[in-house]
């Protein structure tokens, strides 16, 4: 990024339009115990193209997506990218322009972001989407908040290990100063053990969070789990793979009452873990407890179609007290994204996209497991994703072994699951071809025959 430094000049410059002489005196508020007291350690500075090289130097240590083959999931995915997505989304309007705070502050954007909670609302089968929050894991507990405040309960959530455990994280911190029991439901083999949900479900839950597809990639039966959690007058949360929905039933017509999701495989890059797009949509009813904004269409006095704010239920609009959300943007620009990557795709490119997607998870799954070394963890039915186990235990060496072969074969579970520690997640996305998938087989082999011959 181009950068250009503040000379001399400019710092007297600044100091004397707000009235200080020094940066000594800008900063004689700050107590003297707590000052430096001294010079920094760094290096003598560089010139404009020795920082250049340096830093370039710096950024080719790096192991990306660019140089690498990545079957990397668990919510960030190497899903391709169409150039019309950079080109609109670059454009000065939308990306030098900040969240809208006024009414009608800019037709343009607010005409994007109504856009997307239509392609949303199309995409997931629910009344109405808000203008997203910041990522899956936040849309996951906003919509956990939501749930508390429409039931009127806030004796119990219920959720499933087969959630994104960082998701579960969150929420619990969300919960942890807030009387209410958050129940996390063991699963069985890579599902959620329905009985055992169900004796989780009383009159006092708000709701079930679940995953589908889950964590591990298996799909989850929701209209069952559906049924167990209304029963009980408990809504169903659930958080998707938007691409998954191109070949899947939309939640919406499964029994969930709010739907999330990570938006990021929606037309933007991993960007080594973010900035991401939360999606949450609900049904109408629960409208307004939704968070952050939502944009209607209107007629304006002329009779011409045009955009407003509507529904604000954020402290900037009312009482902070009966604020539904602090969020203080909506992520717009990557809902942008989103919106012209779908809108791009349509319905039948988003069916040929899941498709791809399935078909080269099962060719990679059926290659991976032709080695006695490896077997796959669960038998429920998968759609990109599927945890391999290997019988050595060493998952570890084995995917350090394949990053140094160029490729990034996968993601181990031990860090949250312990009894799966000799486990790791595969993802096998619409990009990889038939030579990545075999490029991935012979990296996971050679390290196989690399243990092999240290104990011969």
């Amino acid at each position: 990024m181009p950068y250009t430094i503040n000379t001399p000049r400019d710092q007297q410059e600044m100091l004397e339009a707000i009235g200080v002489e020094s940066l000594d005196e800008l900063f004689a508020m700050v107590p003297e115990e707590i000052r430096l007291g001294g010079d920094l350690h760094i290096p003598p500075a560089m010139s404009e193209m020795e920082m250049t090289r340096h830093m370039a130097e710096l950024a080719g240590k790096n192991q990306s997506t660019a140089d690498s083959v990545c079957f990397l999931g668990g919510g960030s995915y190497d899903h391709f990218v169409p150039a019309v997505v950079d080109f609109v989304a670059s454009r000065s309007e939308f990306y030098t322009s900040y969240t809208p705070y006024q009414p009608e502050v800019s037709q343009g954007n607010l005409q994007a972001t109504f856009e997307y909670q239509t392609l949303i609302t199309q995409l997931t089968g629910m009344d109405v989407s808000n203008a997203s929050v910041y990522d899956g894991g936040s849309a996951a507990t906003e919509a956990v908040l939501m749930s508390l405040a429409a039931t009127r309960r806030s004796g119990r959530v219920v959720t499933t290990d087969t959630v994104h455990p960082e998701y579960r994280q969150i929420l619990q911190t969300y919960l942890a100063n807030v009387d209410t029991e958050l129940i996390t439901v063991a699963a069985s083999d890579g599902r959620i053990d329905l009985p055992r949900l169900t004796e989780q479900i009383t009159d006092e839950t708000a709701c079930v969070l679940i995953q589908h597809p889950n964590f591990f990639g298996s799909l989850e039966d929701v209209e069952r789990i559906a049924l167990a959690a209304h029963n009980a007058g408990a809504l169903l949360i659930v958080s998707v793979d938007p691409m998954s929905l191109g070949l899947l039933r939309r939640p919406g017509e499964l029994g969930a009452d709010i739907v999330v999701a990570e938006g990021q495989s929606l037309g933007t890059p991993m960007l080594y873990g973010g900035p991401y797009l939360g999606i949450l949509a609900c049904r109408e009813k629960f409208l307004r407890r939704m968070p952050g904004r939502i944009c209607g269409q209107t007629v304006d006095r002329r009779g011409k179609r045009c955009f407003v704010l509507t529904l604000q239920t954020r402290e900037q609009h009312i009482r902070r007290e009966k604020a539904t959300s602090n969020i203080c943007t909506n992520q717009g620009l990557f809902a942008l994204r989103a919106s012209v990557y779908l809108a791009l795709m349509g319905p039948q490119g988003m069916r040929e996209l899941g498709n791809l997607c399935l078909q080269k998870a099962r060719y990679a799954a059926e290659r991976i497991c032709q080695s006695e070394r490896f077997e796959l963890a669960f038998d429920a039915p998968t759609f990109k994703e599927f945890v391999v186990r290997d019988i050595d235990g060493n998952v570890d060496d084995l995917l350090a072994h394949a990053a140094s072969q160029g490729v990034f074969a996968g993601v181990p579970l031990g860090k949250w699951y312990p009894d799966l520690a000799d486990c790791f997640l595969v993802a096998v996305t619409e990009k990889r071809t038939q030579a990545d998938i075999d490029r991935l087989v012979s990296a996971l082999r050679a390290n196989s025959r690399k243990v092999a011959a240290s104990y011969a």
